[in-house]
């Protein structure tokens, strides 16, 4: 039996009426029509106050966040540490706020999260995106090469002070930082700021994170670039690496501006980038890659690689990342072998982490054999269990 095959090790942590739940999920995940239509219900009464809040949070919240708030957040992760030694990434997944006062507050939120990963071995990192300190709209400017005006520099100076804030905590008390990636249009200010930050507080090891979203054709000859001017500069570089987000919108975008589209042709075109970055992490000693991945094959490779360049399962520059909820099989396996695994976990107020689950729910219809492969699994186990 091939290793991440294996449901019982897979699902170990699930009570027989969790895996019955995330059957049922998975079953309505799969078909496309259900989850255009369940979003768009969900979306008008949320915005109508029609209260399901009750029901959003007894099904698709429950499985794929941790809570309301951090400290509801404990409970899943000690259980996932102490029974399956699987780490937590506590991601405050509240998007589409765009005023001072909300950047302000995800300030104030990092701020605490950095403050648990100290006190937590089971919380190895700590997570925000881009647009959670400054409005998308500055990003893009900056990324477009444009000149701000005296207001929206002085914004921006607030945008960067954000960012450093986080960065000399997280380095003071050695919390590694991963920042996500966005939408094409405005990341590259965001890796300008972060090779940036990265210059500043990687000397000694990797603390600051980019995210490298592989469905990018553009991010190998990225990666490269930015691993010269580190060579040059005495860096250290720290990547997570995903396979990305945004498809249909960066596809949409590219389409109605009539621009060369940022992604990649098709799926092995995509999987073939990936693969090719992990390589080439693996193999430069002065890179600490965070392998986000859903993809069996990709996992197979990184521990491959990890035999031909002698690191150890348990090396701090190598972890592997699987969001929660879904691909348990990889995770617990993984971590059965005795290699770092994390699970990014979602949190916040039911409502505001809805246009997050709701892009799970359409990314996970839109990825080929993704939730056919965690249907069979669950399948398997039901039948191993004989519920």
């Amino acid at each position: 039996m091939k290793l991440f095959d294996n449901t019982e090790v897979a699902f170990s942590l699930k009570s027989d009426s969790q895996l019955e739940r995330a059957y049922f999920l998975f079953k309505m995940i799969q078909n496309q029509p259900m989850v255009r239509i369940g979003s768009a219900v969900t979306n008008f009464a949320l915005k109508a106050h029609i209260p399901i809040e009750g029901l959003i949070r007894s099904t698709v919240f429950d499985h794929f966040c941790g809570g309301v708030t951090e400290d509801d957040c404990l409970p899943v992760i000690d259980h996932m540490y102490q029974k399956g030694n699987v780490h937590s990434v506590l991601d405050y997944s509240v998007e589409g706020k765009d005023d001072e006062k909300s950047f302000d507050e995800a300030l104030a939120k990092i701020i605490r999260i950095i403050d648990f990963c100290e006190e937590k071995k089971s919380i190895p990192y700590a997570v925000f995106k881009p647009t959670g300190f400054g409005r998308f709209g500055l990003y893009q400017k900056l990324s477009e090469g444009k000149i701000l005006n005296n207001v929206e520099q002085e914004e921006w100076n607030r945008v960067v002070a954000r960012f450093h804030t986080v960065c000399e905590l997280a380095a003071k008390k050695e919390v590694p930082l991963l920042i996500d990636a966005e939408e094409s249009w405005m990341q590259t200010s965001a890796d300008e700021l972060i090779e940036k930050l990265m210059e500043v507080y990687n000397k000694e090891k990797p603390i600051v994170f980019n995210t490298l979203q592989m469905y990018r054709h553009d991010r190998m000859d990225y990666l490269k670039a930015l691993h010269k001017r580190a060579t040059s500069k005495g860096f250290y570089i720290g990547i997570k690496v995903v396979r990305g987000a945004y498809m249909e919108k960066e596809r949409e975008r590219a389409e109605i501006k009539k621009y060369v589209s940022p992604i990649c042709k098709d799926k092995q075109a995509t999987d073939d980038n990936y693969n090719e970055a992990i390589k080439y992490m693996m193999k430069h000693p002065k890179m600490a890659l965070f392998a986000g991945t859903h993809n069996e094959e990709s996992s197979y490779l990184v521990m491959d690689l990890a035999k031909k360049y002698c690191i150890k399962e348990n090396d701090n520059r190598l972890w592997f990342g699987q969001l929660f909820g879904m691909s348990d099989h990889i995770s617990y396996n993984l971590s059965s072998k005795g290699y770092n695994v994390a699970k990014y976990l979602p949190f916040g107020p039911v409502r505001d982490v809805m246009p997050y689950l709701i892009r799970r729910a359409e990314e996970n219809t839109s990825v080929a054999g993704q939730t056919s492969r965690e249907l069979n699994l669950l399948k398997t186990e039901r039948k191993r269990r004989k519920i």
